[in-house]
């Protein structure tokens, strides 16, 4: 397993770029960024290439700069936007060469935004470049309330129902621990489908180690199953970031 820092969440008080210095400082090798948007790509890219790091993941879609809702995937209207977001994402991370795309779902409910996430996404997927994987997370909630996928079944469901060697699922402790009480059953039931995990503490997505999460057990099966991706740290630090990357030993 390879340790990534997610530098929209840690080392909050520096600047986004010197984020890049003090996780290959802290001895990662890949980061992920959830709207790296606002930062022309070459900035990132160079602030990549200067710490030896891979960018893992970024978040689509992004920001709607004209106003108006961005384009997600479950809601009703917003087909057009999302086509034109996705592309615009596809575009960045080919700038900074990202395997992994979060798409998100939005706020909404019920069957009808199932089946137009489905349709969403098989459009999406057939139009991702070469090397490009999307990845669907369920989120909690208490962090995100009213969001569509909110359950790590449906992922499944929809995953399936698009077919799509291109689309998979992402893994986020805090979140699987919300909703489902238990972390490392969540990733036992859906390990074949899984291609990303993010660790956070729950209730509080604080630091790993600190909350309800048993992270030993977490780590244990996940070597056990032969996962071999990111681990990316996506949790609120607190003062001292560095204080709190314990974790990344028991990888």
């Amino acid at each position: 397993m390879k340790a990534a820092a997610n530098l929209s969440h840690l080392w909050p008080e520096l600047p986004y770029l010197d984020r890049f210095d003090a996780a290959a400082m802290a001895g990662f090798n890949g980061v992920e960024v959830l709207f790296p948007y606002d930062v022309a790509a070459t900035e990132t890219r160079r602030a990549l290439v200067r710490g030896g790091l891979k960018m893992v993941l970024i978040n689509a879609p992004p920001p709607n700069y004209t106003g108006g809702l961005r384009g997600f995937s479950a809601v009703e209207g917003a087909e057009e936007r999302f086509a034109y977001d996705m592309r615009r994402a596809y575009r960045y991370a080919q700038e900074l060469r990202v395997p992994m795309i979060h798409v998100m779902t939005g706020n909404a409910v019920g069957e009808e935004a199932k089946q137009r996430v489905i349709s969403n996404l098989r459009l999406a997927s057939k139009a991702a470049p070469e090397g490009i994987t999307l990845t669907l997370e369920p989120l909690c909630p208490q962090s995100q309330p009213g969001y569509f996928l909110n359950d790590y079944a449906l992922a499944a469901e929809i995953i399936a129902a698009v077919d799509a060697p291109n689309i998979r699922l992402q893994f986020d402790s805090f979140h699987a621990q919300m909703i489902h009480g238990d972390a490392v059953s969540v990733f036992k039931s859906y390990r074949d489908l899984i291609v990303h995990v993010q660790v956070g503490d729950a209730p509080d997505r604080s630091s790993p180690g600190s909350g309800t999460v048993d992270f030993n057990a977490l780590f244990a099966v996940m070597r056990d199953t032969g996962y071999d991706g990111w681990v990316s740290g996506e949790y609120t630090p607190g003062p001292n970031t560095n204080a709190t990357l314990d974790w990344m030993k028991l990888l």
